[in-house]
């Protein structure tokens, strides 16, 4: 933090803007390997929410990696930078009042359970895309894992860099067999039951 610096106190709050939108703003924050599902969950996850009139934002790897993020690597301190930079982003958002859907790696386990110190614990509900690897391969949506399994890639989780599981996740959804509108029903409908 730096010294030079006070924050500033608004009058209008958090509290003020969760009852102007007529319902709490949390931070879903998808974990999981790349090929899991995370990005398309939180997109169908937020088109089904705000067919409910739910005030949502999403924030996803690529696209904050191709903007704010786009000066770090995949090295270990580089991919933790890259989250507590999203966490302190998403702070905002919830702050703001909004339902924030959040689809990231994000592999260890101490990255995670900072986003809840940054965000607040309360307001962050992790939810775990646990797709096998050998899944994730076979859909290689990106051709990641092609690449990584010739060497053209280098820390990619999974193949040449670990990712942690969560231990305790808020919400695991197990999804080699399962379709992707069996895994949105059961995130909406865990969510709904939050927000009440």
């Amino acid at each position: 933090m730096s010294l030079n610096t006070i924050r500033h106190d608004y009058k209008i709050t958090k509290a003020d803007r969760e009852k102007r939108n007529g319902h709490p703003a949390l931070l879903l924050w998808f974990t999981g390997l790349s090929g899991s599902g995370k990005s398309t969950l939180a997109n169908l996850v937020e088109v089904a929410l705000h067919k409910l009139n739910i005030a949502t934002f999403s924030l996803d790897g690529d696209n904050i990696r191709q903007g704010i993020n786009k000066d770090l690597s995949f090295a270990p301190e580089d991919r933790t930078e890259n989250i507590r930079r999203i966490a302190e982003i998403a702070k905002l958002m919830v702050d703001a009042g909004v339902l924030t859907l959040a689809a990231f790696v994000s592999p260890y386990i101490k990255d995670r359970e900072n986003i809840k110190t940054i965000v607040g614990e309360a307001n962050v509900i992790e939810i775990y895309v646990n797709t096998s690897l050998a899944e994730c391969e076979r859909r290689d949506v990106k051709g990641l894992y092609k690449k990584a399994r010739s060497g053209e890639i280098k820390n990619m989780t999974g193949i040449s860099a670990p990712y942690e599981a969560p231990e305790h996740p808020d919400l695991e959804l197990i999804t080699d067999h399962q379709s992707i509108e069996e895994s949105v029903q059961i995130i909406v409908d865990f969510i709904v039951k939050k927000l009440k």
